[in-house]
């Protein structure tokens, strides 16, 4: 431990002062503010019966000033993480132990790669994780995880001994297209026809709402509570935010989100709900109330395009999973986590299979990238 510093558990970001916390990430990532993990704790999304107690762990001077913080959770379950370990749970049980509780760094219910580890230097992020080690040990814990680490962070993990795991995401990639349509003109003939036949098709008799700061009101969050209802119990079962989430993300981080409604005769009909980064737009929820082919695409992707260029973002990240992503234009990427297992035989397992993975996933990602619909070098 760096000299002249501790480290506890707070009982939730919450209480912990906003300008401190926000000061050690220097990506400026929304996801890892202050505003958006506390705004979860207020809301109810976590903590409660959710399975997402907050934890979070800081570093403090004898100033009780925060040198190093860490978005920490233990949960009573895997759900909301999407980097998926129910095979590691279920064989943790088979053998006799309690997989349950674990603990998790991460943004709930958030694929987006960022920091895990928010620190003023590298001495103070590493012995944050030796702490993260010793509460597992401490307390039994099966194990540690941190979801969607930014490559800048891996070697920390990598160094403490952590399993490195990986996995595939479709990311667009700004390469200083002036518009749209230089983008489609980087693609091939066949792929530029059919997109702009998808967005016609998508659009017909619509009109197209993208909204930010004071422009999304309280009727529109009503709205796109609706569409993202009608997604979350289709896939998950029941949606993992609350009605009051999206209150507060309007009232604390209006000017960090990009709102796009399709309007029916006045009426929102579907809708994208995308946050903006320093370098990139993240697109997070969505959902419908129509049949319309390829409106998924034309909210979630194309206009998320269309909006990255605007703002001249790096990046457009439209959430996990989706090979469909390819034909739109988004690539293949790697995403990482790391994983801490304290049961030395258990661990062997788990790094033979994460070893045989990566094989797996590398291929994949290749194959993947040779997909892409851009067009061939003379």
């Amino acid at each position: 431990m760096p000299q002249g510093r501790s480290v506890r558990i707070a009982p939730d970001v919450s209480s912990l002062p906003a300008g401190q916390w926000d000061a050690l990430d220097a990506t400026g990532n929304p996801f890892t503010s202050h505003r958006f993990l506390s705004l979860l704790e207020e809301a109810g999304s976590v903590g409660g019966r959710s399975g997402w107690k907050p934890a979070p762990l800081v570093m403090e001077g004898q100033d009780t000033s925060l040198s190093a913080a860490v978005p920490l959770y233990i949960k009573g379950h895997s759900q909301g993480e999407y980097v998926f370990d129910h095979g590691w749970a279920e064989a943790w049980h088979r053998a006799g132990g309690s997989y349950y509780p674990k603990l998790q760094i991460a943004v709930p219910f958030t694929p987006a790669t960022g920091p895990r580890i928010l620190a003023r230097n590298r001495d103070d992020a590493a012995a944050m994780i030796q702490a993260i080690e010793m509460l597992c040990d401490q307390h039994g814990m099966s194990s540690a995880h941190a979801t969607f680490v930014e490559q800048d962070q891996l070697p920390l993990f990598r160094d403490a001994g952590w399993l490195i795991r990986q996995d595939v995401q479709f990311h667009w990639q700004n390469r200083n297209y002036a518009d749209f349509e230089a983008f489609l003109d980087s693609l091939s003939s066949r792929k530029r026809k059919a997109i702009r036949k998808e967005r016609a098709r998508a659009t017909q008799g619509l009109q197209m709402l993208d909204l930010t700061g004071s422009e999304v009101r309280p009727d529109h969050w009503d709205a796109f509570w609706q569409f993202y209802q009608d997604t979350g119990a289709r896939k998950w079962g029941q949606p993992y935010l609350t009605r009051a989430t999206f209150d507060l993300i309007g009232e604390r981080m209006a000017d960090e989100v990009l709102l796009m409604l399709a309007m029916d005769n006045g009426t929102p009909v579907a809708g994208a709900l995308n946050f903006i980064g320093p370098q990139a737009l993240y697109g997070r929820y969505w959902g419908t109330l129509v049949d319309r082919p390829f409106l998924h695409f034309e909210l979630c992707y194309y206009r998320a395009i269309d909006a990255a260029i605007e703002r001249g973002l790096v990046r457009v990240e439209a959430g996990a999973q989706g090979a469909h992503k390819l034909a739109r234009g988004y690539e293949p990427v790697h995403t990482f986590s790391a994983h801490y297992i304290t049961d030395e035989g258990f661990r062997a397992a788990v790094a033979d299979f994460v070893k045989r993975e990566a094989e797996q996933v590398g291929a994949d990602r290749d194959m993947l990238a040779a997909m892409v619909p851009f067009r061939k070098a003379e």
